[in-house]
Formats: C-alpha cells, structure tokens, sequence
C-alpha cells in the first residue's frame, strides 16, 4: 500500500513539533507517498529549518508557502489537493503526533472493503499535560470504538453524524474531486461541510478509533469564547449543513458527562474552571450566530 496516500500538514509558526511529527510519519508501517507542507508566512519554517535539520533529511517533502492574508482554512487545503495525484489524502495540523506507527495504516483501513467511506479520521488522545477537563473533552468526542456514520444515523447522532476533524483525516480523492473538495472562503468547520456533503451524497464517514494522535488543547475561558464566536459564525454561515440539527443537545451532555466525571474523580476543584469555560463557549457561540444575523439585516 506505499504510495497510496499523500500527507498534508499546514502550518505556521511551527517549532520543532513538526520534525517529531514527520519522523513518525516516516516511520510507519505504510509510508506516505509525499508529505506536503502548506505553510503560512516563509520566515518561520526557514527558521526552524535552520535550527533543526531534520526536514531535510527526507526526500519525499514539498514545500508550498503562502501569506497569512491569503490562508483560507478550506481553501488552502483544496490548493494542496492539487499538488498530490495520490489516491487519499491525509489532512493533518501541525499540533498531531501519531500516536504509532500504524496512522496511515488505520486511516486506510476502512477504505479497503467499503466503497461507500468518503473519509476516515483518527481518535485524538490527550498529551500527557493535558488537564483533567480537556482529558474528558477527547474522550467524549473521540471514544474507543470505531464508528462508521451514514445519513441513516442522524436521527441518533444529530450534528455527530457530520463530525470529523482535519486534526487527522483521511480522504479518498475520486470522491473529494467528485464532491468538489473543501469548500472555500470558510471561518471555521470546512471538515463537517464536507462531512455534510459527503453524507448527502449517500456517502459515510469513519471514525477510526486505532488512528491514534495525541492532540488537546487547555484553553481559557476568553480563549473558547473567541474560538467559539468562529464556530457560531460558521454554523449561521451554513444552515443547510447545521439549520436542521442542532448542537445544543451534545453540549448537554458534555456539561453533565464532564461535571460528573470531575467529581466521581475527586477533581471537584476544577468545576467553576469548567462552567468558566462552559460560559466562555456559549457567549462565544451565541455572538458568532449574531453577528451573522446583524450582517444579513445591515445588508437587507
């Protein structure tokens, strides 16, 4: 299976992170047939590159840069696509170490049988830093067992039907092409646009739970609310994907999960930092969907 799948890594900023990320990559049981950079702003991988040689130890990397005013979260993924003629194309983010050595072989894994997956995408694992709270986030939204999600499930799953993350994903290229890729000119959620689309089409999406990355995040409380004004914004943007499901209901259940999980396990400090975080994710939400209202009115 060598040479049946591209990667695709975007970054800015990167440090010395990312050269962990590629030696993994290129340690696998199913090595990448390329790894494609798509980095913003040049300075910052060349400086990297002076610090740590090991990028250039490989010769299956390709470099692609692009200013930060030209980054698009959907666009410029669909720009990379157009550097691979691969047959599946790995999306990654700067901030995912593979777990092992068998990503590739497990994002490939549910393509092998099943003509109907359009993409797969990895469970993300905690870092060993990671904080009780954002220890229960993935493991509420990335558990143990694989899941393969058609539209017959959005009665049970609701907007979990179209969830998927460009953390990690995998995408078979005659379906990408054929649904015309990533959507461009989007904030926030371009992976559950396509997810949506691909679902629509009478495709599925798999959840790959062997795929294993380590990716969290501790954010603050200010920090959800401005990533989350990005996530409202983007859901408003796009009724036709999120104006018939609604996401409140998985936000229930994470507020009551979580709280439990904080006290069975004596972690009952931390409960005003989670409902802290909590608010900052809702006011966040909330203003997101406002101000594309307020702009829909402006200009009518």
């Amino acid at each position: 299976m060598t040479g049946e799948a591209d990667v695709v890594i975007l970054t800015y900023r990167p440090d010395e992170g990312l050269c962990d990320i590629i030696e993994k990559l290129e340690k696998q049981t199913v090595l990448p047939r390329r790894i494609i950079l798509m980095n913003t702003e040049k300075k910052y991988l060349d400086d990297l590159m002076s610090r740590d040689d090991r990028i250039g130890r490989y010769d299956n990397i390709d470099i692609y840069h692009c200013a930060k005013e030209d980054f698009d979260h959907g666009g410029t993924r669909k720009v990379a696509a157009g550097y691979s003629n691969a047959a599946f194309l790995i999306y990654m983010t700067m901030d995912a170490l593979p777990v092992d050595d068998r990503l590739i072989e497990e994002l490939l894994r549910p393509f092998a049988d099943d003509s109907s997956v359009a993409v797969s995408y990895a469970r993300q694992l905690p870092r060993e830093d990671a904080s009780p709270i954002e220890r229960y986030n993935r493991s509420f939204n990335y558990p143990e067992a694989d899941r393969k999600k058609t539209k017959a499930d959005i009665g049970e799953l609701g907007i979990k039907t179209y969830f998927c993350s460009d953390v990690c994903a995998c995408y078979r290229r005659d379906i990408y092409d054929a649904l015309g890729g990533h959507i461009e000119h989007t904030i926030f959620n371009e992976d559950m646009i396509y997810a949506h689309a691909a679902v629509e089409a009478g495709y599925s999406i798999y959840y790959a739970a062997k795929a294993g990355v380590y990716h969290s995040h501790d954010y603050s409380p200010i920090q959800q609310y401005r990533r989350n004004i990005d996530l409202g914004r983007s859901q408003a943007e796009h009724p036709e994907v999120f104006g018939s499901v609604s996401s409140v209901g998985e936000g229930k259940k994470l507020v009551k999960g979580c709280t439990g999980y904080l006290l069975k396990n004596g972690y009952w400090y931390l409960i005003p930092e989670f409902i802290a975080q909590c608010a900052g994710r809702y006011l966040g939400y909330r203003k997101g969907k406002r101000y594309v209202r307020d702009s829909r009115i402006r200009r009518s």
